[in-house]
């Protein structure tokens, strides 16, 4: 009795337990129950922006093909959060047979060639949710429970900080100089019929393209190919992806930035000396050799020149040495990529002192040279002041000249309009007088007058004075 007692026990307590499992199981194994008879192919996941649309690709394919004919009419039908309808009837949110309508949606594909693509338009965040498709041809009805689709779409109103999607930069890993590459900027698109407009600092005007991505998805592309330097480590790539929104009347902005590092061989290699390339011998001199490189330079070399070629005398940044006799050297800078040879420094050896007397004298002939320089700028002066003082004289004389003639002109015209005249009284008609009788045995008296007459030039100070003067003088015969 024990053993059947703990027999019924233990299938009663398996049955609780599959009870359990079945009231437990995962959503999704739950919504996905074996009897399914319609299956779609569509992203899991899809982002759309506020104001704008989005394109749902999808197909459909059925459990049992036997039972939906395609010749008969088909209805598609897009389910919110839960696909039992029979339940939830009001989470119907479109029907293609248009008897209902409530979400602004439409199916673009042919349904009968099984392609169920829509086209949600005019977003609104209230539209972020789980999304059902089915598919009703008579006597068919199925919905497609294992496959649901979640939608999400951005506020990215004004009110809002949220942006769109960053566009993505693709730069293959490994640049090096003088190689040819793609850069790539891309920008999803959910709303192909209003993409977003890519540019970026590569180049002004890039051609966007739109592509489809293998799940039915649509990329924006902009793409250019450059030939790569080592001035083209370091860059930044700049690119923005403008997105329209509200029927194209606002845009909204995402922006991103890589920074392209390349490869290259030795550049700019030099060789330095110190403390300079005239040196007495049995002195010490340190040869630097400097290069920039991607990656860093491995390995300097040293080499000096002679008659037979060039002889290796050191390895290392730095080559110093005490000089014995005199010689052209330089140095060659090395990484994966390549090397570079350096410009020649030639070290010469003088005779001790020499370096300095050569010195001197050439601060002595400098010192000579700005003092022949400073007399002349003092004569040059000089001789400036001298030209000016004599400009000035010959131009006092000539005036003073202009005005002694103007003087003698006025006092020749002065003596020109002086005018001498003889005058005779005629006898006075009175004789009856005593003085008359004896004036008549004495002959004509002569009188010379002197008239003075008033220039043209100062008619106007003269004519106030009024009259002419008048001199004259009688003499009697």
């Amino acid at each position: 009795m024990n053993s059947l007692g703990n027999k019924i026990l233990s299938m009663n307590m398996v049955k609780v337990g599959m009870i359990l499992i079945v009231l437990f199981v995962p959503d999704a194994l739950a919504d996905c129950p074996d009897e399914a008879d319609l299956f779609i192919t569509a992203p899991k996941k899809l982002e759309a922006l506020s104001g704008s649309c989005l394109k749902i690709p999808c197909s459909f394919r059925l459990k049992d093909e036997q039972k939906f004919k395609s010749t008969r009419k088909i209805v598609g039908v897009w389910i919110k959060k839960d696909s039992r309808i029979v339940i939830y009837p009001n989470n119907v949110i479109y029907n293609s047979s248009g008897a209902v309508n409530i979400y602004p949606m439409s199916i673009t594909g042919n349904l009968s060639q099984r392609d169920c693509t829509t086209l949600f338009s005019n977003l609104t965040t209230t539209y972020t949710d789980t999304y059902f498709f089915r598919v009703e041809s008579e006597p068919f009805k199925a919905t497609a429970h294992c496959d649901p689709l979640q939608i999400t779409v951005r506020d990215i109103s004004f009110q809002t900080t949220d942006s769109p999607w960053r566009p993505n930069i693709t730069i293959p890993g490994d640049l090096k100089e003088k190689e040819s590459v793609t850069i790539t900027c891309s920008a999803l698109t959910p709303c192909p019929h209003s993409p977003p407009q890519l540019t970026w600092n590569l180049q002004q005007d890039s051609h966007n393209k739109i592509e489809q991505n293998t799940d039915g998805s649509s990329t924006t592309k902009i793409q250019q190919n450059i030939t790569l330097s080592d001035t083209h480590d370091g860059k930044k790539i700049s690119c923005s992806a403008r997105y329209p929104v509200n029927q194209g009347n606002d845009t909204k902005t995402a922006e991103t930035e890589e920074t392209l590092s390349v490869s290259y061989a030795p550049k700019d290699t030099s060789a330095s000396i110190s403390p300079s390339a005239l040196v007495s011998a049995g002195s010490w001199v340190k040869l630097t050799c400097s290069s920039r490189a991607k990656p860093p330079v491995s390995n300097f070399t040293w080499f000096k020149k002679s008659r037979d070629g060039a002889v290796k005398v050191s390895e290392g940044e730095i080559y110093s040495f005490s000089v014995t006799d005199g010689g052209v050297y330089y140095c060659v800078a090395t990484n994966d990529l390549g090397n570079q040879t350096s410009g020649e420094i030639n070290v010469t050896v003088g005779v001790p002192g020499k370096q300095n007397n050569h010195s001197t004298l050439v601060l002595l002939l400098g010192g000579i040279s700005g003092i022949i320089l400073l007399i002349c700028l003092i004569i040059f002066l000089w001789w400036l002041k001298s030209t000016r003082q004599t400009q000035q004289q010959t131009w006092i004389q000539r005036h003073e000249e202009q005005v002694g003639e103007g003087s003698a002109n006025n006092t020749e015209k002065e003596e020109e309009n002086i005018h001498y005249g003889e005058i005779s009284f005629s006898k006075l008609a009175f004789e009856a007088s005593s003085d008359s009788v004896q004036d008549r045995g004495q002959q004509q008296d002569t009188v010379y007058a002197q008239v003075k007459v008033n220039k043209t030039e100062n008619s106007l100070t003269q004519r106030a004075h009024g009259q002419e003067e008048l001199y004259a003088e009688v003499k009697k015969k």
